[in-house]
């Protein structure tokens, strides 16, 4: 176990860089996860983390020292103050590991449900939207620029290991990846859609979603087929983005489910 000391430390000067600035993390192919869960969630994964940080407090935990051990990674252990200093995390944990981010793929064939994202720069709402989908069976997610770094350390928390089971997936632009999909695009709208009880659902569904206020781009929602709006009690302006995916994406789920019991 090998212990540094300095932020003037080339590996935590770039550590400290992963976890602040966009720009490195896609330059090297390469993030900062922090805590247990996330940690767990990517070795669960099957993928295996190029390196992991402990503080000296968090090396004495058994919860840490059991996914230190599982990760066959011999770790690099700091002073709780220069741990705190690398990570993004206002509380650390005192785990952080550093994860190749994955390259990205092509759709597969036949195709599988998709979320595609548009301006959402809130790297809340952009976790969140993540952590939904893979809980309910969304299997791609495709972020256009302009939405929040999907790698980054508030998006990896918000998402409490999404990515790890999602193709996670950045473009400059939506519209030629939207056309090559090969499923179903529904579009959300705040009014005027067709209530989402309604929409057939059938086949690989991509959602589409934009940022609050501005909503999805003209030239986006009219590559949609299908223009979905949750019907909402009277008075109520609308939905937080990543409340309406979350209620998207468990119709969608519901929809199988049901029709799995019947067949």
């Amino acid at each position: 176990m090998s212990v540094l000391r300095s932020r003037d430390n080339p590996r935590v000067r770039r550590w400290h860089a992963l976890a602040r600035d966009g720009r490195v993390r896609k330059s090297e192919r390469s993030a900062l996860i922090e805590g247990p869960h996330l940690l767990a969630a990517h070795l669960d994964s099957g993928a295996r983390p190029r390196a992991v940080l402990v503080s000296e407090s968090g090396k004495e935990k058994s919860e840490i020292a059991a996914l230190v051990q599982r990760s066959g990674i011999t770790p690099v252990t700091l002073p709780d103050a220069l741990f705190r200093w690398l990570a993004d995390a206002a509380s650390p944990a005192g785990l952080a590991a550093e994860i190749e981010i994955p390259a990205s793929t092509a759709f597969p064939t036949p195709p599988a449900d998709c979320v595609f994202l548009e301006g959402i720069q809130d790297a809340g709402n952009v976790g969140a939207i993540l952590r939904s989908a893979a809980a309910f069976g969304v299997r791609h997610a495709v972020l256009a620029r302009g939405c929040a770094d999907p790698w980054s350390p508030k998006v990896l928390r918000a998402a409490m290991g999404g990515h790890f089971s999602l193709g996670v997936r950045e473009v400059e632009d939506l519209i030629p990846v939207l056309g090559s999909f090969g499923g179903t695009l529904v579009c959300t709208v705040v009014q005027g859609g067709r209530p989402l009880g309604e929409l057939e659902l059938r086949g690989a569904t991509g959602w589409i979603f934009g940022a609050e206020g501005q909503g999805v781009s003209a030239q986006v929602a009219a590559l949609a087929a299908e223009r979905a709006t949750i019907p909402l009690a009277p008075n109520t302006e609308s939905l937080n983005v990543a409340a309406a995916a979350a209620i998207c994406f468990y119709e969608r789920a519901r929809r199988l489910s049901t029709r799995g019991a019947r067949s």
